[in-house]
């Protein structure tokens, strides 16, 4: 019997109705298109479990931010926001709500297509690293994106753990905060300083409860790297 070919499952969200079907139209042949043309039918559609979702922010009903917020908590895929809005501030609250990179209309579908493979990539080289990793008193599951402390669980957003994955995968390594930003944030990342610094401060607030060991340090005037 032949053995069928799965294909990577794109979710497209917008309610005009030309550019779904300009996209789904240019990538069909390539996935496996699942379409929405509001924020409501984008909250059923995503029971289907896309591997990425391409997400308009401006929508009447259910704006795009107020999907990303409420399905981040329960879905790791990639999440493109397709936007007219280019200023900074936006796109830094679309990434405070768990947006992975910022399309901005109108867009060439070339790049479109080269951002969605890369997102897609990094999405496949995340969920083929070891399971779990044992840092003397911390073991992370990245297959479960879940911290533990002795046994005790660390409640990390999804922003801290990539953080945190992003670090301990490349040990060793110093990472400025801008590079930070742009590999945990997305391609268009703007290396904001203090979101880092926040993030990290976090982390390490959360890891202080549990163990005198500081996993994260700052290596002064470069960035930081991981403390095994």
């Amino acid at each position: 019997m032949e053995e069928k070919i799965v294909k990577t499952k794109i979710l497209i969200v917008d309610d005009e109705h030309g550019i779904v079907d300009m996209i789904q139209s240019y990538f069909q042949k390539q996935y496996d298109i699942l379409t929405a043309y509001s924020g409501q039918e984008a909250l059923q559609k995503i029971a289907s479990n896309p591997d990425l979702i391409l997400l308009d922010i401006n929508m009447p009903d259910m704006d795009g931010l107020t999907v990303c917020q409420k399905v981040r908590d329960y879905i790791t895929c990639p999440i493109l926001f397709l936007t007219a809005r280019i200023e900074s501030s936006d796109k830094i609250i679309g990434f405070q709500a768990g947006a992975d990179d910022y399309i901005v209309k109108p867009f060439d579908l070339d790049e479109l297509g080269a951002r969605i493979a890369a997102h897609l990539r990094r999405e496949q080289r995340r969920q083929s690293n070891s399971a779990v990793r044992f840092f003397g008193e911390l073991a992370l599951d990245y297959s479960a994106r879940t911290a533990t402390i002795n046994s005790q669980s660390i409640p990390l957003s999804k922003r801290e753990f990539e953080i945190v994955e992003l670090l301990s995968l490349n040990a060793g390594q110093v990472f400025d905060r801008e590079r930070i930003y742009e590999l945990v944030w997305g391609l268009d990342g703007d290396g904001n300083s203090d979101t880092i610094m926040e993030h990290i401060r976090k982390i390490r607030a959360k890891f202080a409860a549990h163990t005198l060991h500081n996993y994260i340090e700052t290596v002064w005037g470069c960035g930081y790297r991981w403390n095994a």
